[in-house]
């Protein structure tokens, strides 16, 4: 996307007009892409054979086209050879080979075996090189592509489709980009016209091909990758064939209002032009490669989403009359990671080729330009992460550059929000009131499409989340089902057309009676299950890496949750004397070095107080080593260092970088360590934090190595807190965090620092998923298209909605197993606009009396909660 807009060809390449000659002028061609999941998971197969089968009984042939394997694509393969051998590399295709060939009921030929032996010869070469030249990556990449497919064929034919694979070496020709480069063997473009090969060799096949995808053959004959990959092959195949449909199966079943995966809410679009498409897929790439469209609307093919797991679904459909002539704002996305310069000057004024001279510097560093803005004395860019990402190297030599043109500085990391619709420049006087959401958030950069297609916000990353969300809310939650707006993301994952997927039962689900029965005695109430607790605290105690797992107090201070993980072996962590009461006051023969004390800002009574009960004492600040030498002198403390970068789910809650109120720069780590020496304290443990709700667990891994980093500078140092943080997992379908993953990365900074100890201190992990939010069914409300489910209880008892956007789980416990057929928005009795629970819910049928539960509750709940409107929040109580 730039600030012209796009028109969905990027290529500049003439089509055939929908006129390509085809096999069999009797019989129209069906094309089907199936994305990687589709042919990994067999439980796809049997959807696509009906498509395939339904294509046939319609007259018509049916293509096949087949994206790689995971894994088995030329960058995989040749990282698997970087990190470790050929042999591993080679290991991992065969291994995907021959789970492949077990679904499929088909053992690899002997012509299989022949072109294994020729990838382990390639990345033998590699790994013994240290390298892989183009025409190398090509040719393994064409080999991970085509393995996997006559299996598939195979299948097909085991299930009465008389299907055949073809190598796409020998149909699909890739052509050339202007001069001779390594773009023409690693992104080769793809004709759109027909080659007399391709109509001879489909003439002689069944009525079903199959064919790997984004493969085809060079000018000299050698194995080529090409630009868009399967998506994009298959679209220039529909288009070659002149086919009546092109199929695009895998997992989602279409384009949504916004990312399904952060927005629960999100709507499935049932119809769209290609431009929208186009538009959609730029912005937020799910599903298809924007390349794939062009082909597809030059030759006037339509295109529908097919889902594997929602194969009966009337997914997205795209043609040239879709989406409505109506203005209509349609989808919110954005993209993260966006780099913008800035540059300001006088010089541009009135001058003939500024703008070009500007471009040509950026252009000899091999950077792209997505969106412009200009003013009287400033142009602002932003970069496209490809041909070559904008590294902070490149953009300090291209700032660099541009000395003689003007003052420039790079703004980011920002994300660029976009408004995907029709004639939105027609909209504009109804979207005034949205522009409300940005009164406290600094716009970058704003850029509307020429084509009236878009409109971009570039912001700051860290607000890019949950302004999407708000925009979405405001413009597109409320709207009723359509001809364009069709199911929720959170319906479709409900819905009983959705297959269920394997999870282990809840335990709020194993214990639904004892529930029901307690919230006859007590309601509103947090409860808390013991076992699960219990559960969570030994998963990372039996982490062999870890020495010390302290439980973060402020997730949930609660007596009886803190006893059961205290039996488990679990210390504390604590922010405040309070929560140091607390602990020591439950637990008066806890050794005082499983707690401790991590203050922020605090007074300096709280630091003596703290010595004083003998626990241990983080400090996170240069000034009370400096300006209260006295309180410090001859102890031993905790250093929290910043280790430069936030992470976590919502900007409130990354306690790391620049912003951040939290720790120590690493920068003056050096200036921390002589401070601490001139008054005789002694550092002991390094100490980091960086957010919460973290799902990646090599981020555990990067701060020990933030803080091995600074550990030379303390000697006496023996202990690296890694902090917690430990995501859970909240949107549906979303995986919490890898424990397992995070014990394996652990080990390998043990394995190599053995001298130190590794602690963490967990919080909502620990608890979270041990407590549920028991409520009654008050009210029920219609109003317009809305429905509402009211509550005895709200954000007095559980602010976290409120106040992160967080999303919890909400059933009708009283009717858990009656089908939920109703959205409603479930909403508490404070007078607060604010006080919603959860937005757009699936539910069965309410009535008064009902007990709803909300699961995930039980870290920051009561924690968290007020006595706002004067409330009282739920009680709680252990089970």
């Amino acid at each position: 996307m730039n600030g012209n807009g796009s028109n969905g060809d990027d290529d500049g390449h003439a089509g055939n007009g929908g006129h390509g000659g085809r096999a069999d002028s009797d019989r129209a061609w069906r094309v089907l892409r199936l994305a990687p999941e589709a042919l990994a998971e067999a439980g796809c197969w049997p959807a696509v054979a009906a498509a395939a089968a339904e294509a046939v009984a319609a007259g018509e042939r049916c293509l096949v086209v087949c994206a790689p394997l995971p894994g088995l694509d030329a960058e995989t393969l040749l990282a698997a050879v970087v990190a470790g051998d050929h042999m591993s590399a080679l290991g991992t295709v065969t291994g995907s080979l021959e789970e492949l060939g077990v679904a499929a009921g088909e053992l690899p030929t002997d012509g299989t075996a022949a072109v294994l032996g020729e990838l382990g010869r390639l990345l033998a070469g590699v790994h013994l090189l240290g390298e892989a030249g183009p025409r190398v990556r090509a040719r393994i990449g064409a080999i991970g592509a085509v393995l996997p497919v006559p299996l598939f064929a195979a299948w097909l034919r085991r299930h009465g489709v008389d299907a055949a694979a073809i190598d796409p070496r020998e149909i699909l020709a890739g052509g050339e980009w202007g001069e001779p480069s390594d773009r023409h063997l690693l992104a080769a473009d793809c004709a759109e016209q027909a080659a007399p090969e391709l109509l001879a060799r489909l003439a002689e096949a069944p009525a079903v091909v199959v064919v790997a995808g984004g493969v085809g053959r060079g000018a000299a004959g050698d194995p080529v990758l090409l630009e868009g990959g399967a998506d994009r092959a298959a679209a220039c195949l529909a288009a070659q064939l002149s086919a009546s449909r092109y199929e695009a199966w895998g997992e989602p079943p279409g384009l949504f209002t916004a990312d399904p995966r952060r927005v629960p809410g999100a709507r499935l679009l049932r119809s769209l032009s290609y431009e929208e498409a186009v538009e959609l897929l730029t912005s937020a790439p799910l599903g298809l490669h924007p390349r794939a469209v062009g082909p597809l609307r030059r030759a006037g093919i339509p295109l529908r989403f097919r889902s594997c797991a929602h194969p009966g679904l009337q997914g997205t459909e795209v043609h040239a009359a879709g989406g409505g002539a109506e203005p209509r704002v349609k989808a919110v996305t954005f993209r993260g990671g966006v780099m913008l310069l800035s540059l300001e000057t006088a010089g541009m004024w009135q001058r003939v080729g500024f703008l070009s001279e500007v471009f040509a510097v950026v252009a000899r560093h091999g950077l792209s330009v997505d969106l412009v803005s200009t003013a009287e004395a400033d142009v602002t860019v932003s970069f496209d992460p490809s041909p070559a990402p904008p590294t902070p190297e490149r953009l300090a030599a291209l700032v660099e550059d541009l000395r003689p043109l003007g003052r420039a500085r790079v703004i980011g990391p920002c994300a660029a929000v976009t408004l995907v619709g029709r004639q939105i420049r027609s909209t504009l006087h109804r979207l005034g009131p949205l522009l409300e959401v940005f009164e406290e958030r600094p716009v970058h950069l704003l850029t509307q499409a020429a084509t009236d297609l878009n409109l971009t916000f570039v912001v700051d990353e860290a607000q890019a989340e949950r302004l999407v969300r708000e925009l979405h809310d405001l413009l597109l939650r409320r709207r009723s089902e359509d001809e364009l707006l069709g199911p929720t993301a959170e319906e479709l994952r409900r819905g009983e057309t959705a297959p269920r997927a394997v999870t282990p039962e809840t335990w709020w689900r194993r214990k639904r009676a004892a529930l029901l029965e307690l919230a006859e005695r007590s309601s509103p109430a947090f409860v808390y299950d013991a076992e699960e607790l219990a559960a969570a605290a030994s998963r990372l105690l039996a982490l062999p890496a870890l020495d010390r797992v302290l439980y973060a107090v402020k997730a949930n201070p609660n007596p009886d949750v803190m006893r059961v993980l205290r039996a488990g072996g679990v210390g504390f962590e604590t922010v405040s004397p309070g929560e140091l009461e607390h602990v020591l006051s439950l637990f008066p023969d806890l050794p005082p070095g499983e707690v401790l004390f991590t203050p922020n800002f605090a007074p300096r009574r709280e630091y003596e107080d703290a010595f004083a009960r003998g626990v241990r004492v983080t400090v996170d600040n240069l000034w009370p080593l400096r300006e209260w030498p006295e309180t410090f002198a001859g102890r031993e403390v905790f250093l929290r260092l910043d280790p430069g970068h936030g992470r976590g789910h919502h900007k409130h809650v990354r306690t790391a970088g620049q912003h951040s109120k939290f720790g120590i720069p690493l920068a003056e780590a050096e200036e921390a360590a002589l401070a601490a020496a001139a008054i005789g304290a002694r550092v002991v443990g390094l100490h980091a934090h960086t957010g919460s709700g973290i799902l990646e667990p090599d981020a555990w891994r990067e701060v020990a190595g933030r803080l091995l980093s600074a550990a030379e500078l303390f000697p006496d140092a023996t202990v690296l807190d890694l902090g917690g943080g430990l995501g859970v997992g909240e949107l549906p379908g979303e995986r919490g965090l890898d424990v397992a993953r995070l014990g394996e990365l652990l080990a390998e900074v043990k394995e190599g620092f053995p001298r130190y100890g590794l602690w963490l201190e967990p919080g909502r992990w620990l608890v979270a998923r041990a407590g549920v939010l028991l409520a009654r069914v008050t009210q029920l409300k219609g109003k317009g298209g809305s429905r509402f489910v009211g509550v005895e209880t709200g954000m007095n008892s559980l602010i976290r909605p409120a106040l992160y956007g967080a999303w919890h789980e909400i059933v009708n416990l009283t009717r858990l197993d009656e089908p939920a057929v109703e959205t409603a928005d479930v909403v508490g009795p404070i007078c607060e606009t604010g006080d919603v629970l959860g937005h757009e819910r699936r539910l069965p049928p309410c009535a008064e009396g009902d007990v709803l539960l909300v699961a995930n509750a039980g870290a920051y709940g009561r924690a968290m909660s007020s006595r706002y409107n004067l409330r009282e929040p739920a009680a709680e109580h252990l089970i």
